[in-house]
């Protein structure tokens, strides 16, 4: 139980159901209240700021570093400042996902993906802070106000970050951004929507909606426990110079499933990870979802309405309850020894949007993070579970399990006290009874009609089709999350990014919020809102992807987002148009051509024999044509590079005259019989710079080559 406090005091911040605790918030959640908006005024906990460090260093760019807090509490922040020639009165606030640490961009980041040498060529200062300190980082905390990590404490730190600006570049109107991806997505959504005067713009990015804990999880992992041996086939269908038809050779339950997970919105293309991509942040949400709503698990199993009741056979071959006892412990150190994987997040990966969370997980003590059994579990396809102590001083504790490799069991969230408990020699049980029922848990959470995917949940009168658990669950993790539940109205100007192939922040989410915002805008939304889907694009921005030929980072776009937004705030210079699209059965669907697209991604498409699929013969040539196009306003074209054998390293660069839509053309002869896929991988830059690291956006075009 002390786990779960302080998971959900860093995360979830979620009283026990049934609690006045938890009806209070869940009364407050329905009714629409949010926390209240905060006076320009310097908060009361705040008052007291301090700077501890002021010295000037010279990696990764020069700069002045500050770092300080405020007294009487854990709030830390760290400011990096250009030198006065290069400042031009502007600042960017990253928020994390989860709280951390304030030092994070000190890490050793390639030079695109500096936050602070970024910041500094854009004339901005760089600031971060630890979200509130050790009562709000989930992996230490005790309970806390959420209020204060989700936006309060960014808040001084950006108030004072203010006053330190005037006193080292002196008086001056500052300007100030705050950004944040996932997680950070909420908290900068709370940050604006629940200040007044603090920031003067934003950029949210691959942002859920107050519905997205846990069903955006759910449904993927019920996806992927049903059609795991139908994935190879279904992404070949949706692929280029594919048949088109996802659903050949699936039975009914596995047609049902994909209709379902593609329905709430998950992007076909983007099961091309499926053995990689694992249950992601789910590991440490389950514990909470457990906590918030026991009986859930009970029901699934015994009551009509719910699929584990009404369809046993589903789970034939899949349920684990496997006892045996514990043989050894492994802390992370010999657990990598002994070839279970990295059990430490990299330094560089904290804080942001797609590993954060592994923070909760993996938190730098010798704990135990693995267990070696005295026997080993079957083979069911297991995606988590649970550890079940039956004897020794531990007798009762389930303990968070998310992976199975041989006879080893690897932690997900445990508590530290009950696994000092736990010893070599102590029965316990394998069982993922309860991860198995949370994967239909969306069925039975279906909101109001302004969540269009859940329609496929509705009858015709709009009624729920399943029965519906007495309380929301998503947001009263949202609102423990950000301080609050999203509600549109904001403050300053907002640019989101999105991505089209996001699968943990389903792309519809952005729709949502971009709904709200005009209903609180009206008329003057495109005054003040831009929407900008990337294709292609995953949650995370890595720099290096999983499959270079398949996705592309979204950060180039962040960049320019941040630019852009800051631009619009102080100059009056409108950025691009938002991305045109519509939202059809769960899928955001986006014109072909860039023209029409909008946005800033260039749009980029390979033909070969006229179209996206040729048959020849093994060692005969083929000429590729590419096509990069920029949307207006957005730049011009500066790069073009090939990959024709799937390596990911597309050493073939195309020579181009830098404008806003090029045509590239290349040969190539495929040596081996085999299906290829030729990458035409283009870049744009807003000013056509090809020197700054910054703000070269990427798109890919694909095509299927057979060679007999």
């Amino acid at each position: 139980m002390n786990l779960l406090r302080t998971v959900l005091a860093g995360l979830l911040l979620l009283p026990p159901a049934g609690s006045p605790a938890m009806n209070a918030q869940a009364t407050e959640v329905e009714s629409g209240a949010a926390a209240g908006v905060d006076d320009p005024s310097v908060d009361p906990l705040f008052s007291k700021p301090y700077v501890d460090i002021d010295e000037w260093r010279d990696e990764p760019v020069r700069h002045r570093y500050i770092h300080g807090g405020f007294e009487g509490t854990d709030t830390r922040f760290s400011a990096y400042l250009p030198p006065k020639e290069q400042y031009e009165g502007r600042f960017f606030q990253y928020i994390t996902p989860v709280p951390d640490s304030e030092n994070l961009a000190q890490g050793d980041f390639a030079p695109e993906e500096d936050k602070i040498a970024f910041s500094i060529a854009s004339g901005a200062y760089f600031l971060e802070t630890n979200g509130g300190g050790n009562a709000y980082v989930g992996h230490r905390g005790a309970t806390g106000d959420p209020t204060i990590s989700g936006y309060r404490a960014q808040a001084a730190a950006a108030r004072y970050s203010r006053v330190l600006a005037q006193k080292i570049y002196g008086p001056h109107r500052t300007y100030g951004y705050a950004y944040g991806g996932s997680g950070g997505a909420y908290r900068t959504l709370g940050a604006v929507e629940n200040t007044r005067g603090v920031w003067d713009g934003s950029v949210p990015f691959v942002m859920g909606s107050a519905m997205a804990i846990p069903n955006m999880f759910t449904v993927r992992m019920h996806a992927m426990r049903i059609l795991r041996d139908k994935f190879d086939r279904i992404v070949d269908a949706v692929d280029a110079g594919g048949s088109g038809d996802p659903y050949a050779d699936l039975n009914k339950e596995e047609a049902a499933a994909l209709r379902e997970v593609t329905g709430m919105g998950f992007e076909p293309r983007s099961w091309f990870g499926h053995r990689t991509m694992g249950v992601h942040a789910f590991t440490v949400l389950y514990p909470g979802m457990v906590l918030a709503d026991p009986g859930y698990f009970e029901d699934f199993w015994t009551k009509p309405g719910y699929l584990g009741h009404d369809h046993p056979e589903s789970f034939a071959g899949d349920r684990l309850q496997f006892r045996t006892s514990i043989a050894a412990a492994f802390d992370a150190d010999a657990a990598e020894a002994a070839g279970l994987g990295i059990m430490r997040i990299p330094g560089t990966a904290r804080g942001e949007a797609d590993t954060a969370w592994q923070v909760l997980v993996n938190d730098g003590s010798n704990r135990p993070v693995a267990y070696r059994l005295v026997a080993t579990p079957p083979d069911v396809g297991f995606l988590g579970g649970d550890l079940v102590v039956l004897s020794g001083e531990a007798k009762g504790q389930r303990i968070g399990l998310r992976e199975i490799k041989g006879d080893a069991i690897i932690l997900g969230l445990a508590d530290a006290a009950v696994l000092a408990k736990l010893k070599p020699g102590d029965e316990v049980q394998v069982d993922n009874s309860n991860f198995l029922a949370a994967q239909t848990y969306h069925r039975h959470q279906v909101p109001g009609p302004e969540y269009k995917v859940w329609d496929q949940f509705r009858d015709p009168d709009g009624k729920p089709i399943y029965p519906q658990r007495p309380v929301l669950l998503g947001p009263i993790f949202t609102a423990n999350a950000s301080g609050s539940v999203p509600t549109g109205e904001f403050d300053g100007k907002m640019i989101v990014v999105e991505s089209l192939w996001d699968r943990e922040a389903l792309p519809w989410q952005a729709d949502w919020y971009r709904e709200m915002a005009k209903q609180h805008l009206g008329a003057h939304s495109g005054n003040r809102f831009r929407l900008w889907y990337t294709d292609h694009a995953l949650h995370g921005f890595d720099l290096v992807q999983e499959d270079e030929t398949r996705t592309t980072t979204y950060l180039p776009i962040l960049q320019q987002a941040l630019r852009d937004v800051s631009a619009w705030v102080e100059k009056g210079i409108e950025p691009p148009a938002t991305t045109s699209y519509r939202l059809v059965d769960g899928q955001i669907v986006m014109p072909p051509d860039a023209k029409h697209r909008l946005g800033i991604q260039p749009v980029v498409t390979v033909s070969v024999g006229g179209g996206d699929l040729i048959e020849i013969a093994a060692g005969q040539s083929v000429e590729f044509t590419g096509t990069i196009e920029v949307p207006p306003g957005a730049g011009q074209v500066i790069g073009a590079e090939w990959d024709f054998e799937g390596k990911g390293d597309f050493p073939v660069l195309s020579d181009i005259v830098p404008g806003t839509t090029v045509t590239v053309r290349a040969s190539h002869s495929f040596a081996e019989p085999g299906t290829y896929f030729a990458t035409l991988r283009g870049y744009s830059q807003r000013d056509g710079d090809t020197d700054t690291p910054f703000a070269h956006i990427r798109n890919l075009g694909r095509a299927r080559v057979v060679v007999k």
